[in-house]
């Protein structure tokens, strides 16, 4: 008897690490989740502590024990020049050959991509772009990222860059726009500034005067008052011009947003129909989804790192 493709994900966020074993048909065999160290070595002997365990999870379900193919999503990305990791707020991964020391730990090759490309090759696999030739994914929460996938792959780029659509300018500014706050990058007027939540929360304060979490903005807009319903307009309106200049370059099939953000129940249909004017076409189909898999797309994005050989989209 053939055994299914076992593959493991594993989420190493800032707080938690989250880590589960999937079938080949994109079944959930098993799952963890632990608190992540702070100590580079730790974080290595605690990884492979978890991929044990799931492969030991996963025979009790499928009869037999199976190595597994581990995929790994980072808050960062390994340098194509250097090989060790690079821009991870988890700094003490920074300038670490990551791949090659868990690859060692663990006996075994393993894929590694940063946590968007993670999002969107799952949500472009099983979730919202399912069958979609070319995915746009953006998160946005926190800060914002970004991920694409063509045919299956995730596309990186030369710098492993690809996707980080948060550190462009605001297109299109008004007046009242420039020349934008300033970024984490070091620059002004990024669309992160404008369109994390954060940001989201800032523009109603730097209008209103009043200052609100995200959450009490959103039930506010639910209720229908009028500023904050405004800081919401303005939020739709800002979110399709950046996603725009992406539809402008790329043109894909649909964008899939993920992130606290993706929560604002009427998001996903108010960008759609805001996005047409700014697009370069004079017929614009590009849908705009909110994801399904929620906040678990990104370790399962991770399993999907080592695509299925038998698969003619990979």
């Amino acid at each position: 008897m053939t055994l299914p493709t076992l593959r493991i994900g594993i989420d190493l966020g800032g707080t938690k690490i989250e880590a589960l074993a999937l079938a080949s048909d994109g079944t959930e065999l098993a799952r963890r989740r632990i608190a992540t160290p702070s100590h580079y070595d730790h974080t290595l002997g605690l990884l492979r502590g978890l991929v044990s365990a799931l492969e030991g999870d996963s025979a009790a379900k499928i009869g037999a024990l199976q190595r597994a193919e581990v995929g790994v999503g980072i808050p960062g990305t390994l340098s194509p020049t250097t090989g060790l990791v690079k821009n991870a707020n988890s700094a003490w991964l920074n300038g670490r050959p990551f791949d090659q020391d868990l690859g060692r730990v663990l006996g075994r090759p393993i894929r590694v991509a940063n946590d968007a490309n993670c999002f969107v090759l799952s949500e472009a696999t099983d979730g919202a772009g399912a069958g979609a030739d070319t995915v746009f994914g953006i998160i946005i929460g926190t800060g914002v990222g970004g991920g694409t996938v063509v045919h299956g792959r995730v596309l990186e780029g030369r710098q492993r860059i690809g996707g980080e659509w948060g550190h462009n300018p605001l297109p299109w500014p008004k007046d009242s726009e420039r020349p934008g706050p300033e970024c984490v990058c070091g620059k002004r007027g990024c669309l992160e500034t404008f369109v994390s939540g954060p940001g989201f929360a800032s523009d109603h304060e730097f209008v209103t005067g009043a200052t609100l979490s995200t959450y009490e903005i959103a039930e506010q807009v639910a209720d229908g008052q009028p500023d904050a319903c405004a800081t919401y307009e303005r939020y739709v309106d800002r979110l399709a011009r950046g996603l725009a200049t992406v539809v402008n370059v790329l043109d894909p099939d649909v964008v899939v947003l993920g992130g606290g953000m993706s929560n604002l129940p009427d998001l996903p249909d108010d960008v759609e129909h805001a996005l047409p004017p700014f697009v370069f076409t004079d017929d614009c189909s590009t849908r705009v989804v909110r994801n399904v898999h929620g906040d678990a797309s990104g370790v399962r994005g991770a399993a999907w790192l080592w695509p299925d050989e038998h698969d003619p989209r990979t």
